[in-house]
């Protein structure tokens, strides 16, 4: 098996995502190629304030030092301010003469007005910088910082906060206590850290800008890296596009499994696999619900398929490339048995919803088969804690450690989602607007997958082309949304991704 780091392309390091541990080694790397981390504090600093200026007109501020090189970040901001000629006021957490010694220098070079935390004059601010704590912090906001905190929320006064907010953990986009500021702008740098792209962090960190801070880009060869910031440059150049000489054949023959009462949900999801490129889309479903399938698209085939053994058949016969059930399936032994049958065929799966909850008395019984073919499972948060138990918390390690366990690509959905890999990559998706929160949006999904699959995509980044496809269409629609939408957005994407390749 390829390293993760090779799998994706070089271009996709501009996508990557570092821990904070992983931005610490890239810091000190940086000294290898002659640029000191003073150097970097004074860069980093020097960007905040840049954006500040792009974003605000000259006004008091207060600026937030902690006790850490955070906190010497946020003297250079302060001291770029004054320079400017901007009101500013410095309130400081702890003694400048016990802060490490690159901060210690800028805090000297700074000649702003200083002050206690505890003496901070938020009643004369109009802007606040948070240089408190950044990513990583490890204890809960306690004391006088919690409640200037709180002020802060309550006040609305616009924060800006350098690399995470005060009280949000770097790594897991949590709280790390009971209270974190909540930002309008975070300036970062060099890459996005998780907190920047997971919820709850993400929101509270407003408007997220990454900013070049003079880390050499060839440290990053340097890691074994395994998380990204979804987005074409991941699985843009593995695209099935159809060539000229290709027939239908040469794209694919998608299978989809329809319920009985809840035929909306496969009708959503085979349209979506038609919509994305599937040369041909094959629904399968009881004689009686076939009526309802053979009204709807005309470029459905319908398959009438009573039980199991019908199943067997069709996918003896069939040549399908990819197959996807559980949209409106149904919960019954008779859906568990086309499940096994699916797993027992080899081909590419998708599986999601009622094809996930069945298995939930015996999680085991679906995960047993889950590694012997590409397999793809799509569980939001309540089908995930049916599955695979608490899903609280780090939803990058929650979707990690699913996919190592099931050995299947596990898409953990959400306003960021997760695609986990079971080699231990994973994929952070940023785009989802609220609107995609709809009735039948994880129909669509699971129809996206499997066109993708049975063009031959790779599991991992079918799943992640996907989710991205979906947000896209999302916010191309914007409020109004219902999921028939989606899947007649996706031609008029895809045709921009094939003009981007031209460019």
């Amino acid at each position: 098996m390829k390293s993760p780091s090779t799998v994706l392309p070089q271009s996709a390091k501009r996508r990557c995502v570092l821990s904070v541990a992983e931005l610490y080694r890239a810091d000190q790397a940086a000294e290898e190629f002659g640029v000191s981390t003073r150097v970097l504090m004074e860069n980093a600093g020097a960007a905040v304030t840049r954006a500040i200026f792009e974003r605000w007109s000259p006004r008091p501020v207060l600026v937030l030092c902690g006790p850490g090189n955070n906190g010497g970040d946020g003297y250079v901001i302060a001291r770029h301010l004054a320079d400017a000629g901007w009101p500013v006021q410095v309130a400081a957490l702890g003694q400048i003469g016990k802060l490490p010694p690159d901060a210690a220098w800028h805090a000297e070079l700074c000649q702003a007005e200083i002050h206690p935390l505890k003496d901070a004059r938020l009643e004369d601010a109009a802007l606040v910088v948070d240089a408190l704590f950044g990513a990583g912090l490890s204890r809960p906001l306690e004391g006088e910082v919690a409640d200037l905190v709180q002020r802060i929320n309550r006040s609305k006064i616009p924060v800006v906060s350098v690399d995470v907010p005060s009280g949000i953990g770097g790594d897991s986009g949590q709280p790390v206590g009971s209270v974190a500021l909540r930002a309008s702008l975070t300036v970062t740098f060099f890459r996005k850290k998780p907190a920047q792209l997971l919820y709850p962090g993400r929101g509270h960190c407003g408007a997220v800008r990454v900013a070049d801070i003079g880390i050499p880009e060839s440290v990053l060869d340097r890691f074994s890296l395994s998380t990204w910031e979804n987005g074409p440059e991941l699985w843009l150049q593995d695209w099935p596009w159809r060539r000229p000489e290709g027939h239908k054949y040469h794209a694919g023959h998608s299978l989809l499994l329809g319920g009985e009462s809840m035929t909306g949900a496969s009708r959503l999801a085979a349209r979506a696999a038609l919509r994305v490129g599937s040369g041909l889309v094959s629904l399968a479903a009881s004689s009686e619900a076939s009526r309802v399938y053979r009204s709807d698209s005309p470029s459905l085939i319908v398959q009438s398929c009573n039980d199991v053994s019908n199943l067997n058949l069709l996918l003896e016969k069939g040549h399908y490339s990819a197959a996807g059930a559980g949209p409106g399936l149904g919960l019954n032994e008779a859906a568990r048995d086309k499940i096994k049958a699916l797993q027992g065929s080899g081909i590419p799966l998708v599986l999601d919803a009622d094809a996930l909850s069945i298995f939930s008395d015996r999680p085991e019984a679906l995960f047993e088969a889950t590694g012997r073919q590409p397999t793809i499972l799509t569980p939001h948060d309540g089908e995930y804690r049916r599955l695979f138990g608490n899903g609280q918390g780090n939803r990058l390690v929650c979707a990690s450690q699913a996919a190592a366990q099931s050995g299947a690509v596990v898409v953990l959905k959400g306003p960021d989602t997760v695609i986990a890999s079971p080699d231990g990559r994973a994929i952070i998706n940023s785009n989802a607007p609220a609107e995609l929160a709809t009735a039948g949006s994880g129909d669509v999904l699971t129809g996206l997958a499997v066109g993708l699959l049975a063009q031959g995509m790779d599991s991992f980044q079918a799943a992640a082309a996907a989710v991205w496809l979906q947000g896209e269409a999302a916010n191309n629609i914007g409020p109004g949304l219902i999921s028939e939408d989606i899947p007649e957005e996706i031609p008029g994407i895809l045709r921009l991704l094939r003009l981007r390749l031209r460019d």
